[in-house]
């Protein structure tokens, strides 16, 4: 090397030896380092985490040998104002050359051989990329477990506020929650796993399952709350809600009353009440033991069952008073085909006069069977159309 390039030497790995430095304080400050340092680990974290240790400790000694090397050198530099050519022989075998010892490292007895164990020598340059190497695969260690940490430990968090709050919902229902204890349980178990052995905790789906089940039994807790707090007026509303069902269904029933004797019904169209069954459920409700959740959800259920009662007694109704418009609607269009008859020239047709007659005796006997008079004025329709509806 020339004397120039000495100082350029020099300059530049000094340069490259503070930022070596830096770079290993920053590890050593690492939050996930710190942890690891003293945490208890175990499985394939801790297989993980023992190599990387192994790893920093060659970095470290492959550091001391590497900043001994540039001490002597910087030593030699400052020993003269101007480098001499014997000065510059011996800065340039330290910069450039074989000039970083590492000593052979002690081996178990049943590793040794009898043989001499000899020193491996270095450049510097050798040496850095060993030091990188073995930094990549610390930092690399830190960066896979920190990962799990950060995607696994936030939701533990959450599950654990979900378990608060839990338990806070309990004290004010003054009731406890059936499976809780386990839950708590696993939870606690699923956090052991995962701070001791983040790499090797399969608990995704596990934990997944946890924070469902806790979150269902939050939402019954709330609504067990809003329950007891408004059971008294939802009651009133219920009552109220059940007096509407006895009037649709007593609308459905003078609906049957008044169609049956027009209309042919069978014995299922016969309207069938809910309310009774619905009063005596709400009256059970009034008197249960059970727990407030329980009873939010048979609140609900008869909220929910009040409803469709009063709508299908009204649909009832409806479809009821249908059957009446089905049969004015069926005189209707016979009258048409037989002004369409007369038109034709078909009103003393024998044929076509026969089933005109057949689908009005249908149609004004009372009870008018539908599906009979129907077919009937199909018939009628297709002998003036000439064979065509």
């Amino acid at each position: 090397m020339s004397r120039e390039g000495v100082e350029h030497a020099l300059r530049a790995r000094a340069d490259e030896r503070d930022r070596i430095s830096g770079d290993l304080l920053d590890l050593e400050s690492h939050t996930t380092y710190q942890l690891l340092k003293g945490a208890s680990l175990r499985g394939a974290t801790e297989r993980r985490w023992a190599a990387a240790q192994e790893s920093l400790a060659r970095l470290w000694g492959l550091n001391d040998a590497y900043r001994l090397v540039l001490r002597d050198a910087e030593q030699l530099r400052a020993s003269r104002s101007r480098i001499g050519a014997e000065q510059l022989a011996e800065l340039t075998e330290l910069l450039a050359g074989a000039s970083v010892v590492l000593k052979a490292a002690a081996k178990p007895v049943e590793q040794r051989s009898l043989l001499p164990q000899t020193d491996e020598r270095l450049t510097l340059d050798e040496t850095v990329a060993r030091m990188d190497a073995a930094f990549q695969q610390v930092t690399t260690a830190l960066n896979d477990i920190d990962a799990k940490w950060n995607a696994l430990l936030p939701r533990l968090d959450a599950a654990d506020a979900d378990l608060r709050r839990i338990r806070e919902l309990e004290r004010e229902l003054g009731e406890s929650t059936p499976g809780l204890a386990s839950e708590e349980a696993e939870l606690k178990r699923i956090r052991a796993d995962v701070v001791t052995d983040p790499l090797g905790a399969a608990v995704e789906h596990d934990l997944d399952r946890l924070a469902r089940l806790l979150a269902g039994s939050m939402a019954e807790l709330d609504l067990a709350i809003v329950v007891k707090r408004e059971f008294g007026r939802r009651r009133e509303d219920l009552v109220a809600a059940l007096d509407r069902v006895r009037a649709a269904e007593s609308e459905a029933r003078l609906a049957h009353g008044a169609v049956v004797v027009k209309i042919a019904l069978p014995p299922q169209a016969q309207p069938r009440s809910r309310v009774d069954a619905l009063a005596a459920a709400l009256d059970a409700l009034d008197v249960s033991a059970d727990s407030w959740v329980q009873r939010a959800k048979r609140l609900a259920g008869l909220e929910n069952d009040a409803r469709r009662a009063a709508e299908q007694a009204q649909a009832t109704a409806r479809a009821l008073y249908g059957l009446v418009g089905r049969r004015d609607e069926l005189r209707g269009r016979l009258g048409a085909c037989q002004v369409m008859a007369v038109r034709k020239g078909m009103a003393e047709d024998p044929a076509a006069t026969a089933l005109f007659d057949r689908a009005r005796a249908l149609l004004w006997t009372a009870p008018c069977d539908l599906t009979k008079a129907a077919a009937a004025v199909e018939d009628y329709q297709r002998a003036i159309h000439g064979g065509k509806a």
